[in-house]
């Protein structure tokens, strides 16, 4: 079974575990925290659990509440330093917020701060996996934030929109509801006349990126359209649904799903499929350690799912180990994979261009069946 239709995110059967983003302008307005509002959307929460329903909450607001309480311009997001210690203050408040609404309803929240090391690196990521099906399975309700205290600019998601799709593929959700400002994604900016929004998308192709807008209509997020349409992609590659829809609303699931208003992206390959997991936390990857430039002979080899040699092989960029992730990059700079090295970055640089009876003379060693092994490579 899988879910075909918004209605299918209030289904047990086709959807036992959701993953619930909601962003800072939703839960923080002018006048502080929308406690009201957040009070219908945790007894929504609570009826999803009532019908047998796991759910999983990853929540802003963090910076936008503990600015308020430091009194620190631009919603605390003025320089690092500044979003760093509203973080700090604001993630006691925010949590304790969600822990005594949740209790009100007989359940039990779950704070977890991550980083994006923590879902980068494979046995961090392994342990968050662990950690939430242990969650999970005692009956708490994970509330995540990204640990805005501590990450810095080259560590951070940037916004929560990838982040939750990175916990859905950790915890084996079925689907991820990015609750937003906007009803879905449009064809064209919604201001613009005629704009149309577009109920579902199978795969996001380039058609699709070039609808997207990256302004965050509140001032308060980091986020735009085009961290959902990542995040969209992010969950496709691991079997997981993904919807965009409005959380301006009162009780805004219920409104998605009774009225079937949003935007479903339905994922490009089943989730649980031999060697899915794997894959899907690579190609989920935000970061790699280096780029490996291919010619177009290889590129179209590797879409008909072949390894990659290093005949096809024209340039190396960055410096890497055996067994570091890299992106594969086209002659133009696209990226065409995600993969899991055979050498390093000095030895993919030495056998580059060169067949495999050459490569033996140059590594003074029998050469690897590949540079990247299909097995360890997910096309992008």
């Amino acid at each position: 079974m899988s879910i075909s239709r918004l209605s299918d995110l209030a289904d047990p059967a086709q959807c036992p575990l959701l993953v619930l983003k909601v962003g800072s302008a939703l839960l923080v307005g002018r006048e502080g925290v929308r406690r009201a509002w957040i009070e219908a959307l945790v007894a929504e929460i609570a009826e999803a659990r009532g019908r047998g329903q796991q759910v999983i909450v990853v929540s802003s607001g963090a910076i936008a509440l503990g600015a308020a309480t430091l009194g620190l311009d631009k919603g605390g997001r003025g320089s690092l330093a500044d979003a760093q210690a509203a973080a700090a203050v604001g993630q006691i408040a925010l949590s304790g917020l969600w822990a005594q609404l949740l209790a009100g309803h007989g359940l039990t929240a779950a704070q977890m701060l991550l980083t994006l090391e923590d879902l980068e690196d494979r046995r961090r990521y392994l342990n968050v996996t662990a950690t939430l099906g242990r969650l999970l399975d005692a009956g708490a309700v994970p509330v995540i934030n990204e640990n805005d205290s501590v990450a810095t600019q080259e560590i951070r998601f940037g916004d929560n929109d990838r982040l939750a799709a990175r916990v859905a593929q950790a915890a084996q959700a079925s689907a991820v509801l990015l609750l937003s400002d906007i009803d879905g994604l449009y064809d064209r900016h919604p201001r613009e006349p005629g704009a149309r929004m577009i109920p579902v998308v199978e795969g996001v192709t380039a058609e699709v990126q070039a609808m997207a807008s990256t302004e965050s209509g509140s001032g308060m997020g980091s986020g735009g359209m085009v961290s959902k349409l990542q995040a969209a992609e992010i969950a496709e590659l691991a079997g997981i649904c993904l919807v965009i829809g409005n959380g301006q609303h009162d009780r805004p699931v219920a409104r998605i799903v009774s009225e079937g208003i949003g935007t479903l992206f339905l994922p490009r390959r089943k989730a649980g499929a031999r060697g899915n997991a794997r894959k899907a936390w690579l190609g989920g990857r935000l970061r790699t350690k280096g780029t490996v430039v291919v010619d177009a002979g290889a590129a179209a080899a590797l879409r008909r799912g072949s390894s990659l040699l290093a005949k096809g092989v024209t340039a190396i960029g960055g410096a890497f180990l055996r067994g570091d992730p890299v992106s594969v990059l086209d002659a133009d700079g696209r990226t065409v994979a995600h993969g899991l090295s055979e050498y390093d970055s000095a030895e993919c640089d030495a056998i580059r261009g060169r067949h495999s009876s050459e490569q033996a003379e140059v590594l003074g060693y029998a050469p690897r069946s590949a540079v990247i092994h299909r097995d360890q490579l997910v096309l992008k």
